[in-house]
């Protein structure tokens, strides 16, 4: 895997691959939109949908916290999609993967679907908080928005890009953004398209295409 360092407010952050964000200073890995429960909500409204999504998101969670060596794991908002996902099942996955990482800080900022899903139960650990979630310069919250002080983290719009090749072919990657006053993180769920962003004056953009991110003129 191959990440890409960039300075933002002040800070040195890595980005990766895996979809994270990581601060070393603070050794506090970013992360948002992981949408747990999102593919058993789809089942459980007749719509079929492919098993392992969430055992799939974990690994990758796990690789990056691994490859950091992260002490607190920072998630800027929906971490459940909703109530119909809270599946048994789902739990116990999330559970294990839990008990696999005891000794990690996990603190959730509320997002709009967490506000409907309910939190996490007790049992995970988890801190959850509303906005802003405060971390050496930077303000977490989970939609765009302006912050009395700190530099915003956040993520809420899914960004992506959308790549064009030889013969009309087109990919569309899932993206870092970064502008004057905020940076917006990739949805990590695997489960979640694109779409909502839209580009503003001074963004900087950043593709995650395979195992690199690159950055975008």
């Amino acid at each position: 895997m191959t990440t890409l360092t960039i300075e933002v407010a002040g800070a040195t952050l890595q980005l990766l691959p895996e979809r994270a964000l990581w601060h070393e200073a603070e050794r506090t890995l970013f992360v948002a939109d992981l949408h747990w429960g999102k593919a058993a909500a789809f089942r459980a409204a007749h719509v079929p949908v492919p098993m392992g999504t969430t055992s799939s998101d974990l690994a990758r969670l796990s690789s990056a916290i691994e490859a950091t060596g992260a002490q607190h794991l920072v998630v800027l908002g929906d971490l459940m999609h909703a109530r119909t996902g809270r599946h048994d099942e789902t739990f116990r996955t999330i559970a294990a993967w839990r008990e696999q990482h005891a000794a990690l800080r996990i603190t959730l900022v509320r997002g709009n679907h967490d506000q409907h899903a309910g939190d996490p139960p007790a049992a995970l650990d988890i801190v959850c908080t509303d906005a802003p979630f405060v971390c050496g310069p930077f303000a977490g919250v989970h939609e765009p928005c302006e912050a009395p002080s700190g530099y915003v983290l956040c993520g809420h719009v899914h960004p992506s890009v959308t790549v064009r090749g030889r013969g009309r072919q087109t990919l569309r990657l899932p993206a870092f953004v970064f502008g004057p006053r905020r940076g917006i993180l990739p949805a990590f769920s695997s489960f979640t398209g694109g779409g909502m962003y839209e580009r503003q004056t001074g963004d900087r953009l950043y593709a995650i295409a395979g195992d690199e991110v690159v950055a975008l003129d």
